[in-house]
C-alpha cells in the first residue's frame, strides 16, 4: 500500500498536516474515536497535551492491532471540546509528545470544535481511516 501526502501550492503552507493524501489498496480501515483513556479506561491526564499524546498513542494502538501505521493512515478527524486557537501549542505539545513513538506523519486532518464528548472531563478525541494493500 502506499499513501502519497502533499500540499499544493495553491493551498495555505502548514506543517500540522497535510492538504492531500492519495492510497493505493484495497482494506480501508476505520479506528473509532480514541480518547485519553488507558487500557483500563483510566483518564491519564486532564490537560489537553496529555490527552491528546495518549489518543493519538490509542489510535496508534488500534493500527497496528491490524497491520496498519500511521503511514497508512489517509484521514484524521479530531473533536475538541470548546476549542479556541489559543489552545494550539497545548494540542500541538500532546503530538509532539508521542510523534516519535507512533511514526505520525501528519495525514489530512479536520479540527471540529464540539460542545462536550460522551463522559464528563474529555477533552479530545481522534478518528482514524487508514488504506492498507
Amino acid at each position: 500500500m502506499t499513501v502519497t501526502l502533499s500540499n499544493p501550492k495553491e493551498l495555505i503552507a502548514t506543517d500540522a498536516y497535510h492538504h492531500v493524501a492519495v492510497a493505493t489498496g484495497t482494506r480501508h480501515v476505520h479506528v473509532a474515536g480514541q480518547v485519553g483513556w488507558d487500557a483500563e479506561g483510566t483518564l491519564g491526564a486532564a490537560d489537553l497535551a496529555g490527552q491528546v499524546a495518549q489518543a493519538y498513542r490509542n489510535v496508534g494502538h488500534a493500527l497496528r492491532s491490524v497491520g496498519a501505521s500511521f503511514g497508512d493512515v489517509v484521514r484524521l478527524t479530531v473533536y475538541v471540546v470548546d476549542w479556541d486557537v489559543a489552545q494550539y501549542p497545548a494540542f500541538a505539545e500532546g503530538v509532539a509528545r508521542v510523534a516519535d513513538e507512533i511514526g505520525f506523519t501528519a495525514p489530512p486532518a479536520t479540527l471540529v470544535e464540539v460542545v462536550s464528548l460522551f463522559e464528563p472531563g474529555l477533552l479530545v478525541e481522534v478518528e482514524a481511516t487508514a488504506v492498507l494493500s
